[in-house]
């Protein structure tokens, strides 16, 4: 979605944000109306639409600024998820209200109709307890949003899996491999909750890191306060990264494309100063103890978004037996192409879905509103032996929160048998 689209799309939700008020605002006053202090009723009703307004107000100032403001900052990205914390609360609330006044309506006429008592209003008055219990089923998502902005999107979080091979080279049985995804520099407000992930990456002590894409919203310099802190996450086999959709700036207004495009080098740049081998539809042969494994890197191929990513090319030259790794951004490329492939690429690495940063995981059951759009959103997959793991994401983008789906470091150990 292009910066006009999320444009229309804020003012869109804004208007129906203030139908809601109506709504709870009658509530509020149905819950307060036999309290016995004339001011505590007027704090809570008032109070209400003072701070509703006061979010929607600003949220359309924030929706104004969207486009010249190169994306998503830590400001519209608060305003928008303080707003959409309020929309949800209010839609519940509304909805609670609705079904409640949908039953006085119905008790009403069938009053009517059995008593042919026309003395009775038609529509009783709605009870104290439907306004308790909007109140009580809105405070749900409220608090729950809440808590995922303050707390959940840095509550992060390591994965573990062990994937077996029989044609992994002895040499790389036991071969670990850290994996972050997703970072997302330019949402971050909290610079020492985000060393804290950056260390537990440092803990595993993997053999190899990998980076599967998305180090910023749209510009380069979101990264740069941020440069030491990656860069100081090392494996004795390297560090590898590729590009997500959102490092190509294509989702916000440049004044030219040759500043679009000085801006991608210089995120190149910083992968570099990093330490990270920046892989653009290539690949890279790992040697331990005579043997060797393949590792492919592409570009970003999406189902619906950017595709510049080139399988075969990285391909070219790799001998057809080899063991290989790929790193792509986007699942939907495993699922459309990678897998179907002639050449057997044994395992993929992807992220891009961020396990939409919400949702719920169990043993027995897991469910995320992104589901519904990526058949592979998290965790791993296989498919007649041919792997793939999409990280959750280690930051977050629009809203700036998770819950449920944790902020990810990932842990992959291979063995042969």
């Amino acid at each position: 979605m292009h910066g006009r689209g999320i444009l229309e799309f804020f003012v869109i939700i804004g208007w129906l944000g203030l139908l809601f008020d109506w709504a709870v605002f009658s509530g509020l006053s149905t819950l307060s109306a036999k309290w016995k202090s004339r001011r505590l009723r007027q704090i809570v009703r008032w109070g209400y639409l003072v701070i509703s307004i006061g979010i929607t107000v600003t949220f359309f100032v924030m929706a104004a600024s969207f486009r010249t403001a190169r994306g998503m900052t830590p400001f519209h990205e608060w305003v928008l998820s303080l707003f959409l914390t309020l929309f949800v609360t209010r839609l519940i609330f509304s909805v609670v209200l609705f079904l409640g006044d949908l039953g006085r309506v119905i008790f009403g006429l069938g009053r009517r109709v059995i008593t042919k008592d026309d003395r009775k209003p038609l529509i009783p008055s709605r009870r104290k307890f439907i306004s308790e219990a909007a109140v009580l089923l809105a405070a749900v998502p409220f608090t729950g949003f809440l808590y995922a902005m303050i707390k959940g999107k840095y509550d992060y979080r390591v994965h573990r899996a062990t994937l077996t091979f029989p044609d992994l080279p002895e040499a790389f049985d036991g071969f670990t491999i850290t994996q972050l995804s997703d970072i997302h520099s330019g949402s971050f407000d909290n610079t020492s909750a985000v060393q804290r992930g950056v260390d537990l990456a440092k803990e595993q002590r993997s053999d190899l890191f990998v980076f599967t894409g998305d180090l910023v919203n749209n510009a380069a310099w979101e990264i740069e306060p941020y440069l030491h802190r990656f860069g100081a996450i090392k494996a004795p086999m390297g560090q590898y990264s590729i590009l997500g959709n959102h490092d190509y700036g294509e989702y916000i207004e440049w004044a030219s494309d040759e500043e679009r495009e000085n801006n991608l080098e210089t995120l190149k740049q910083h992968h570099r100063e990093m330490g990270y081998r920046l892989m653009l539809n290539e690949h890279i042969v790992l040697e331990k103890d005579g043997q060797k494994i393949v590792l492919l890197g592409v570009e970003n191929w999406g189902k619906g978004f950017i595709q510049k990513g080139d399988l075969d090319k990285a391909l070219a030259g790799v001998d057809p037996a080899a063991f290989k790794i790929c790193f792509s951004h986007d699942p939907s490329h495993w699922e459309e192409i990678i897998k179907h492939h002639p050449a057997n690429v044994h395992l993929t690495l992807s992220g891009h879905t961020h396990g939409a940063q919400f949702g719920v995981e169990s043993d027995k059951f897991r469910w995320s509103p992104v589901q519904y759009r990526y058949k592979d959103w998290a965790g791993l997959a296989n498919e007649g032996g041919r792997y793939l793991y999409v990280n959750r994401g280690f930051g977050f983008l629009a809203f700036s929160g998770r819950l449920g789906i944790w902020p990810e470091v990932t842990v992959l150990t291979l063995k042969r048998g």
